[in-house]
C-alpha cells in the first residue's frame, strides 16, 4: 500500500534495527523522505529504505528547519518518515513539531516504538512490576538544565517506593541518589544501569543505590543510559517463591481455568 503524503513520526526503538515495529519498517521501506535523529538512531535502520530515498540528519537542524523541510516535501506530494529513537511519546520532543505541523495544516501520524526503559528491562531479564512488591513504574528524569514541574521532584515521586526509571539522568546520578535517600530508600536498594541498550557496545551495571555513582564512574558511563532502581531489580528475586503472579497459580480461578485446592 502506497504511503499518503504526510509526516509519519516513527519510533525507531532503542537501537537494535530489528526492534523497530513492522509498521515502522514498512514506512521506512516506502517513504520518499527520511529525517532521522542521527545522534541517537542507528544508521543501519536506513538499510530498510529504498534506493533514491532522500535522507536528512536532524542533529544539526533547528526545530523550524526540520518542520519547514517536512512541510515542503508533503506539499510536493511526498511521504516523510520523521524517525525518533525509542518511543516518540516519552521524552521525544514531538509536541513542538506536531504544533507547527498543525499550524501549517500538514497531516501527520505517530507510530509507536519500543522505549529504552523496556529494552533495558529486557537486557536485564527483569520484570518491573512484581506482585506483592511493586505494581507501579514511574518514568521520569532528574531535574537539571531541563527542570521538572513542581510536585514532580524526584524525592516526592520516590516516596511511593515504586520501580523508578530515570531517563536523561546519567550525569545527575549523585543528585538521583541523594533524592532517593531523602525519600527513605535503603542504601542497599538494587539499581541497574544500561547504557545504549541493544546496541553492539551496550554496557550493563548492577549495583546498589549507595554504590551507583562510583559504579558509573568506574564504567565511564555518563550518557545514553537508563537508570532503573527498586527491589524489582534484585537479580535473585526470580529465585524467591513469595512474589508470584496469581495468573498461573493452580489455586486461582479465572475465566479460562478453575483453580484446585492446595493440600500441601
Amino acid at each position: 500500500m502506497k504511503l499518503e503524503a504526510k509526516v509519519y513520526i516513527v519510533g525507531a526503538g532503542p537501537g537494535d534495527p530489528e526492534l523497530i515495529t513492522v509498521k515502522g519498517m514498512r514506512i521506512l521501506e516506502q517513504a520518499d523522505v527520511v529525517i532521522y535523529t542521527d545522534s541517537l538512531v542507528r544508521e543501519e535502520l536506513l538499510d530498510y529504505c529504498r534506493p533514491g530515498t532522500q535522507v536528512y540528519k536532524s542533529a544539526g537542524m533547528t526545530l523550524e528547519e526540520i518542520v519547514e523541510s517536512m512541510a515542503a516535501h508533503v506539499r510536493m506530494g511526498h511521504s516523510v518518515a520523521r524517525v525518533h529513537t525509542g518511543d516518540p511519546a516519552v521524552f521525544g520532543a514531538i509536541l513542538e513539531q506536531i504544533g507547527l505541523l498543525r499550524r501549517a495544516n500538514i497531516p501527520y501520524e505517530v507510530v509507536p516504538g519500543v522505549s529504552s526503559v523496556f529494552a533495558a528491562a529486557a537486557v536485564l531479564g527483569a520484570e518491573l512490576t512484581v506482585p506483592e512488591l511493586t505494581q507501579t513504574v514511574i518514568l521520569t528524569r532528574v531535574g537539571g538544565r531541563t527542570p521538572v514541574p513542581e510536585g514532580e521532584q524526584l524525592r516526592d515521586l520516590a516516596r511511593h517506593h515504586a520501580t523508578m526509571a530515570l531517563y536523561l539522568s546519567a550525569t545527575l546520578a549523585k543528585k538521583a541518589v541523594d533524592e532517593l535517600l531523602a525519600a527513605d530508600w535503603s542504601p542497599d536498594t538494587p539499581v541497574a544501569v544500561v547504557q545504549k541498550a541493544t546496541w553492539p557496545d551496550q554496557k550493563v551495571i548492577r549495583t546498589t543505590l549507595s554504590g551507583l555513582v562510583r559504579a558509573m564512574g568506574d564504567a565511564h558511563v555518563s550518557m545514553h543510559a537508563m537508570i532503573l532502581a527498586g527491589w524489582a531489580l534484585d537479580p535473585d528475586l526470580a529465585l524467591q517463591d513469595g512474589y508470584r503472579s496469581k495468573l498461573y497459580d493452580k489455586t486461582f480461578t479465572h475465566r479460562f481455568r478453575r483453580g484446585v485446592a492446595n493440600h500441601d
